[in-house]
């Protein structure tokens, strides 16, 4: 009956403007976007394999790191083939059900990785300050109802804001200035008013997104404490390796969401949001396993031990034919 209701306001098909506005620039973006993308699978489904396969990186570290890349995939994988298909050809269209499927997907495996980033800050806390209880502090089960938790959360986010939010009749409006399905736009297109909604998002995004980064900085300002207390030059140095990564990942994924969210419904810089969507759609998630596999040995190592076994096995291979 609900679903009825909001389809009889809402139209078959959205158009997403999106870069529309210049033609000449939408070549160019296809053929960044596409990179983009295809690096970003291929960075992070390394992550996933390399993390499951090599038994030295079976540590609640390279748990969450996987778990990381897999929203990453998910989450660009839910926005990025439909922009590409909107920047090749003149349709900018799509379907009243597509932007639905993108809208709840997309919301809830961002809500994921906020808490999730917040759940990886609270393991290196663990493991500076506490080294001696590490492996006590983040046992398996504690590790996977961290990560079930988080994946539960972004879940029950998606499922209350993005309904309501699809729930608002739209009176057949259906152009969008932008090249995804955004709460904050589709909510400018309601004929009815949305304070209602805008309280739930500013809520959500105090939950999602405030409350996630409060407590990153809180680990931060205990792990900064230990590392100044570590005597030696080598130990600090390996203390700030163990969290950099980290630490330029969240500077990159919350600097981006902060700015896109905690901005009025209403504003009027739809150029500047879009732009920044796009870094935070298409670049952070390829950036991420970059971060990660650039400054991290542990990571190195297992790539190498990976390609050596494989490149032995082929020529074994070969040796027996």
């Amino acid at each position: 009956m609900v679903m009825e209701i909001a389809n009889a306001s809402s139209p078959e098909v959205f158009i997403l403007l999106g870069f529309s506005s210049r033609p000449s620039l939408e070549t160019i973006l296809f053929v960044l976007v596409l990179g983009f993308y295809v690096v970003s699978l291929l960075g992070n489904g390394t992550i996933i394999l390399v993390s499951c396969v090599d038994v030295h990186l079976h540590t609640p570290m390279y748990f969450f790191l996987a778990n990381l890349s897999f929203l990453d995939i998910g989450f660009t994988t839910s926005i990025i083939p439909q922009l590409l298909v909107n920047l090749w050809g003149p349709q900018k269209t799509i379907s009243y059900g597509g932007c639905m499927v993108q809208f709840y997907i997309s919301h809830w495996l961002g809500a994921t990785e906020c808490v999730l980033l917040a759940v990886m800050s609270y393991d290196r806390y663990a493991a500076i300050c506490r080294p001696l209880h590490y492996t006590v502090t983040m046992h398996p089960r504690l590790c996977l109802s961290l990560a079930f938790i988080s994946c539960l959360g972004g879940l029950i986010n998606s499922m209350v804001g993005s309904t309501l939010t699809m729930l608002l009749p739209l009176c057949g409006n259906n152009r969008m200035d932008h090249f995804l399905c955004e709460m904050p736009l589709i909510m400018q297109l309601a004929c009815v008013d949305t304070s209602l909604n805008e309280v739930e998002m500013y809520v959500a995004s105090f939950i999602f997104v405030v409350l996630p980064l409060g407590l990153i900085l809180v680990s931060y300002g205990h792990i900064t404490r230990a590392v100044l207390k570590i005597r030696s030059a080598e130990g600090r140095r390996k203390a700030f390796n163990t969290c950099s990564s980290h630490v330029a990942v969240v500077a990159l994924f919350y600097g981006s969401i902060i700015f896109m969210y905690l901005q009025p419904a209403k504003s009027n810089s739809h150029e500047r949001g879009k732009f920044l969507a796009l870094f935070y759609t298409v670049v952070t998630p390829m950036l991420n396993p970059l971060i990660y596999t650039l400054r991290n040995r542990d990571v190195k190592k297992a790539l190498r031990r990976l390609v050596l076994e494989k490149s032995c096995g082929f020529a074994g291979t070969r040796g027996h034919i």
